[in-house]
C-alpha cells in the first residue's frame, strides 16, 4: 500500500516539504488561471454575439437606408397620395424602429456577459489562505533584512 505525501510528512526534510508545497501552489495557480480563461471564453462568445448584432444594426441602417428610403417613400406616395416629405418621415421612422429592435437585442446579449465569479472566489480563497501563512521566524530577527552570513548545509 502506497503512502500519500501527507502521511509521510514526518519523515521528509524541510527542503522536501517546501518543494512539495511550492509544486502544489504552482499547480493551484495554474488551475485557477485555466478556470479564469474558460469562464472568460464563454463571456467573450456572448459579447461577440452582442457585438455582431450591434454591427448588423449599424450596417443595415447605413447601407440600406438611402436606397430603400427612396424606393419606399416614392412607393408610399403613389399608394397613399401623401406628400413626399410625409412619406420620407414615415420610412425613416420604420428604419429607426428596426434599428431600435436590433440595438435592444445587442444590449440584452451584453447584459448576459458575467464576470468570472468562480475564478474570483477561488482566488480570494487562495489569497485568504496565503494571507494567514506566518513568515519564518528568522525573517523578523534581523529587522526584516535577510542575514548576510548564512551558512548553507549540504543536505
Amino acid at each position: 500500500m502506497a503512502m500519500s505525501a501527507a502521511d509521510d510528512g514526518g519523515n521528509r526534510s524541510l527542503g522536501q516539504l517546501v518543494a512539495t508545497a511550492t509544486t502544489e501552489l504552482s499547480a493551484l495557480v495554474h488551475d485557477e488561471i485555466a478556470l479564469a480563461k474558460a469562464e472568460l471564453r464563454v463571456g467573450a462568445k456572448k459579447a461577440a454575439v452582442g457585438s455582431g448584432a450591434g454591427m448588423a444594426a449599424g450596417v443595415l441602417l447605413l447601407f440600406s437606408l438611402p436606397v430603400l428610403s427612396f424606393a419606399l417613400a416614392y412607393g408610399m406616395r403613389s399608394w397613399t397620395g401623401l406628400g413626399l416629405a410625409w412619406c420620407f418621415l414615415i420610412v425613416g421612422g420604420i428604419y429607426w424602429l428596426f434599428a431600435g429592435i436590433l440595438g435592444l437585442l445587442a444590449l440584452l446579449k451584453f447584459k448576459k456577459v458575467k464576470a468570472p465569479k468562480r475564478s474570483i472566489s477561488s482566488s480570494k480563497e487562495t489569497a485568504a489562505v496565503l494571507g494567514s501563512v506566518k513568515p519564518h521566524p528568522r525573517a523578523g530577527s534581523n529587522g526584516g533584512h535577510p542575514a548576510r552570513d548564512v551558512t548553507r548545509s549540504s543536505a
